[in-house]
């Protein structure tokens, strides 16, 4: 089972363990990470689960769907490697990653 750390703006750390087919976002969300709100429940469409991808992780994922960079756009603080944990499915070949949560989602 693939295992994930999200990083609150503060630096606190939350390790997660994830079933492989998941979404981040709701591995967050069903283990009480705080800063990833899920609003929409996935849909991709609000962003209230914007995290950062470390670099190191960035380029194994699948680029960004249009739907995704648009709810992106809309994100105070966007990055390079900004992306929406609902849409990243999480694999066993993901086990490690590490992603930041800005500092407007506490």
């Amino acid at each position: 089972m693939p295992r994930v750390t999200f990083i609150a703006h503060d630096g606190t750390r939350h390790p997660v363990d994830v079933a492989a087919g998941e979404s981040l976002m709701r591995a967050a969300v069903d283990n009480g990470v705080p800063g990833i709100d899920a609003d929409c429940g996935g849909m991709c469409a609000c962003a209230t689960c914007h995290v950062f991808v470390a670099p190191e992780w960035a380029a194994r994922l699948a680029a960004p769907s249009q739907q995704e960079e648009e709810m992106l756009n809309f994100t105070a603080e966007r990055r390079e490697t900004s992306r929406l944990a609902c849409q990243i499915p999480v694999v066993d070949a993901l086990d490690g990653l590490t992603v930041s949560m800005p500092e407007g989602q506490h």
